[in-house]
C-alpha cells in the first residue's frame, strides 16, 4: 500500500519528529546540539517557518512549529536533515545515514491542543528520566518560556502572550502548566497523532481542514463521520 503524502498545510502549528537511524543517537557533544539548533533557526528564517517549541534528545527532536507555505516545513526539515548529517558524519568521522527515514508530523488544534503540546515537548527529558525538572535541562525550549534566557530561534504563538498581561506573569504561568503536566489521554493523543500523522481536533476542526486538502486528515473510509473519540 502506497504511503499517504504528509499532512502539511500552511498557518497552521504542526507537531514534528525527527528519530535517528535505528534509535542511534544523533548528538555525541555539546557543540552537535548548538549546530542543529542554529542550522534551524537559519532555515526557519529562510523558508518562512516560524518554530514555538523544540526539544532535543539524545536520539531524535521534536518541534512545533507553523508554516508559511505548503513547501516550507518541508523545505526546513530537508535542509537542515542534511546539513546536520553532513556536518556530524564529518565530525565523527562517520559515512551513511543518520536518520530514521523522513521525519513524522501533524496537524493540530490551536485552541485545543497548542499549549498541552508545548508542555509535550519540554517534558520530553522528564519522562525519559534524564532531569527532574523541566528547567534542568537545558536543549528545550522551556528555559526560553520561563526567563532563564533568550532564544532568537522561538516565536511564540498567540495563546502563550495569553498566559498573563506581563512577561514575569507569562514566564510563572508557563512554568505552573508545565509543572503540572498533562493528562495521559493527551499524552497519548499527541504521541499517537504525530507517529501515525492523522490530524488532531475536534470533529469541527477535522472537517474544516478536509475541506482545505485532498489528503485524507483522520484514519478511516472517505466520507464516513469524524469519531468524536480523536479528543481524550
Amino acid at each position: 500500500m502506497a504511503r499517504l503524502p504528509r499532512l502539511t498545510l500552511p498557518h497552521y502549528p504542526h507537531h514534528v519528529i525527527q528519530r535517528g537511524n535505528n534509535r542511534q543517537a544523533i548528538f555525541a557533544s555539546n557543540a552537535d546540539y548548538l549546530t542543529l539548533l542554529d542550522l534551524l533557526s537559519q532555515s526557519a528564517s529562510k523558508f518562512e517557518v516560524v518554530i514555538h517549541a523544540y526539544v532535543l534528545m539524545s536520539n531524535h527532536f521534536h518541534l512545533l512549529a507553523t508554516p508559511g507555505s505548503t513547501d516550507g516545513l518541508p523545505q526546513l526539515m530537508q535542509a537542515v536533515g542534511r546539513s546536520y548529517v553532513r556536518y556530524f558524519n564529518a565530525a565523527q568521522q562517520r559515512t551513511g545515514t543518520l536518520w530514521e527515514g523522513r521525519y513524522k508530523s501533524t496537524l493540530i488544534q490551536s485552541d485545543r491542543y497548542l499549549l498541552s503540546c508545548m508542555a509535550y515537548i519540554d517534558l520530553n527529558p522528564v519522562r525519559a528520566g534524564l532531569v527532574a525538572q523541566a528547567g534542568d535541562y537545558p536543549w528545550s525550549s522551556f528555559g526560553h518560556y520561563v526567563g532563564q534566557r533568550h532564544e532568537k530561534l522561538i516565536t511564540p504563538h498567540g495563546l502563550v502572550w495569553e498566559l498573563g498581561n506581563t512577561p514575569f506573569a507569562r514566564e510563572v504561568a508557563y512554568a505552573e502548566m508545565v509543572q503540572a503536566g498533562i493528562s495521559a489521554g493527551q499524552q497519548k493523543v499527541l504521541t499517537d497523532s504525530v507517529i501515525k500523522g492523522w490530524a488532531l481536533g475536534d470533529p469541527d476542526f477535522v472537517a474544516d481542514l478536509q475541506k482545505r486538502t485532498a489528503r485524507r486528515v483522520v484514519k478511516g473510509t472517505a466520507g464516513r463521520p469524524v469519531s468524536s473519540k480523536i479528543s481524550p
